[in-house]
């Protein structure tokens, strides 16, 4: 559950220097693909399907959005701490056209990508991000199964040519170059009913979504000319879909949490417009042996301990407490550093944050990530 279910097509226009009425207007005429079923033009998540390998690590260009999300906490030999998300999105301007011929100029594109790259430096408590978009053409920007890459310019999470099960992951902003070797833990974890995560109650309304939620990772950041050898665990979180939240939904928080005993919690709490936890929020618990179990809204509760408000006066949560009564789990999420916001289009909270509490009596600890959406009006507008 990311950040890209809240960018629209309008927004994703202004950061691509395109016209929005333009953009929707070739996404409402555009004809269909056939043997799918589609919103208009473009193909819907709404039965369950099995995921496919390598397939499903590639893009869908018949659904219209979808993400790759990699986050993770290092530390250096030195003992500081960072934080980090790479994201991809990719977005169709209009659904594919089924008409022959139409696709001949190696100019010509139908998707937009948008990537977000972020640090979360704790000992000197900055948090630094930049945000890229190009046109999915001329190799700009791309993603493809086999073998497996994503990339927008010189970003990407991709293969490794030498041996195919673990990633390269490259990034860069001023003052931070992130290089790392990434291994997966454990195989994709699909989410909500054999990875279809429905977000509302209309058909469609929902997103195909798979996570693995235990990447270990090692490589090199280099801070202002001066690397840095770092390692530490990841996640990667996978959705596409073409729907959007439900008309009461106005956003969510969604909590990404590695415990130190090998298990993993994720958990979206979607917010409707009263405040409270919809009933479709949803995740999934992951035993260490990579034995899942899907978690309904009735089994999480979260409580807001403390909040922060970032300088436009909009106000996060900023400390949580997570119950799980059916695993016996009580959780307190505190971030890194309050400030870990993304004044992008849209303006969100995505950061690192440490995990403390218990399990069936014992003590459990670990680290993570949580992402808060739909928290900015629509009037406050990106500095």
């Amino acid at each position: 559950m990311k950040a890209g279910v809240a960018i629209t097509l309008a927004a994703l226009a202004a950061s691509a220097g395109l016209a929005p009425s333009a953009v929707e207007a070739a996404a409402s005429v555009a004809p269909t693909v056939a043997g799918a079923a589609h919103a208009g033009a473009y193909a819907e998540a709404l039965t369950p399907e099995p995921l496919v390998f390598p397939r499903d690590q590639g893009p869908h260009p018949d659904f219209r959005q979808e993400w790759w999300y990699l986050t993770g906490n290092l530390e250096a030999a030195s003992g500081e701490r960072f934080g980090f998300e790479l994201t991809f999105f990719r977005f169709a301007i209009a659904p594919p056209d089924a008409r022959p011929g139409t696709e001949t100029s190696r100019w010509r594109t139908r998707q937009i990508y948008l990537a977000h790259f972020a640090i979360t430096d704790v000992a000197r408590h900055r948090f630094r991000y930049t945000v890229r978009v190009s046109r999915g053409a001329l190799g700009l920007a791309g993603a493809r199964a086999e073998p497996f890459r994503v990339w927008l310019g010189n970003w990407q999470i991709a293969a490794d040519p030498a041996q195919r099960s673990t990633w390269t992951v490259r990034a860069a902003r001023r003052g931070y170059v992130l290089r790392l070797t990434a291994r997966p833990l454990l195989p994709p974890i699909a989410n909500g009913d054999h990875g279809l995560s429905r977000k509302a109650g209309e058909p469609g309304d929902a997103t195909y979504y798979y996570s693995i939620p235990r990447v270990a990772v090692e490589g090199t950041l280099t801070r202002h000319g001066q690397r840095l050898a770092v390692q530490g665990l990841a996640w990667l979180d996978r959705e596409w879909g073409s729907g959007r939240l439900g008309p009461r939904e106005t956003g969510w928080e969604w909590f990404g949490l590695q415990l130190d005993d090998g298990s993993s919690l994720m958990f979206y709490s979607l917010r409707d417009r009263d405040g409270r936890q919809d009933p479709y929020s949803a995740g999934t618990w992951v035993e260490p042996d990579g034995r899942a179990r899907g978690l309904t809204d009735a089994d999480v509760r979260i409580e807001a301990l403390r909040h922060w408000a970032d300088p436009q006066g909009v106000r996060y949560p900023s400390r949580w407490q997570v119950r799980v009564p059916p695993l016996q789990l009580m959780l307190e999420v505190k971030p890194v550093l309050a400030n870990q916001e993304l004044v992008t289009s849209p303006r969100y909270w995505e950061g690192a944050v440490t995990v403390a509490g218990t399990r069936a009596g014992a003590p459990a600890r670990g680290r993570g990530y949580v992402e808060l959406a739909g928290f900015a009006s629509p009037q406050t507008r990106p500095r």
